[in-house]
C-alpha cells in the first residue's frame, strides 16, 4: 500500500524528514474494510484515530428511540474519530461505520502519543487538523440555528458536493437534521425550479 495520498495529506501543513515519515509510517496500521462496517461502536473504548485512504465513512449517534443524528461524514483524504472520547480516553458517544468498501489508515493514542515525542512537529499537525475541525462544527451549529433547512441543504451541496454523490439521501437529512420525506420535498421543489 502506497503512503503518497496520506504524506501529502500532512505536507499541507508540515514537512517531514524520510526519517520522520519511516516513523510514522512504523506506527500506523493499514485496514481494507467492507461496506457497512462499524469500526467504532458506541460504548466501545475509542483508541484509534482514522485516516480515510479510499472510500467513505460516516459519524453518527443514535438518541432513545433508535433514530440516527449523522455527526459528519469522512471521504477520501480525511480524518475521523471520536475526537472527545479520543482525547480523553472515554468510551465511544458515536458510531462510526463504512458507508462503501474503504481503506484507512488508523493510529493508536499510544502511537499518537510516541509520534509527538519522536517527532514534534505533528503536534502542529494534529492541532491544526482540530482547529479546523472546531471551526467547521462551530459553523455548522451556527448554520443548524439560523438557516432553514433548505439553506442547509444549498450550503451542504456547495461545501460537500462529492460527499453528497456518496452518501444516501436518508444520511444527509440525518446531518442536516430534517426527516427524509422533508429532503425529498426540498429536492423535488428544486427539480421544479430547474435548480437541481
Amino acid at each position: 500500500m502506497t503512503h503518497d495520498l496520506i504524506f501529502k495529506n500532512i505536507s499541507r501543513h508540515i514537512d517531514l524528514s524520510e526519517e520522520e515519515k519511516n516513523y510514522f509510517i512504523s506506527l500506523i496500521t493499514f485496514k481494507e474494510v467492507s461496506r457497512k462496517t462499524v469500526i467504532l461502536k458506541e460504548g466501545q473504548a475509542c483508541k484509534h484515530l482514522s485516516y480515510v485512504h479510499s472510500g467513505a465513512l460516516r459519524a453518527y449517534c443514535m438518541d432513545n428511540e433508535g433514530k440516527e443524528a449523522t455527526i459528519m461524514f469522512a471521504v477520501a483524504d480525511w480524518w475521523v474519530t471520536d475526537m472527545f472520547c479520543f482525547l480523553h480516553d472515554k468510551r465511544a458517544m458515536m458510531q462510526i461505520e463504512t458507508i462503501e468498501d474503504s481503506c484507512i489508515f488508523q493510529l493508536s493514542k499510544k502511537h499518537w502519543e510516541k509520534l509527538f515525542y519522536k517527532a514534534p512537529k505533528f503536534e502542529r499537525f494534529f492541532r491544526i487538523l482540530m482547529q479546523n475541525a472546531y471551526t467547521r462544527e462551530q459553523l455548522r451549529v451556527m448554520d443548524n440555528l439560523s438557516l432553514s433547512a433548505e439553506k442547509r441543504y444549498d450550503n451542504f451541496l456547495i461545501k460537500y458536493p462529492h460527499i453528497a454523490k456518496q452518501v444516501t439521501q436518508k444520511q444527509i437529512a440525518s446531518y442536516l437534521g430534517i426527516t427524509p420525506e422533508f429532503l425529498s420535498a426540498i429536492r423535488k421543489n428544486k427539480s421544479k425550479e430547474g435548480i437541481s
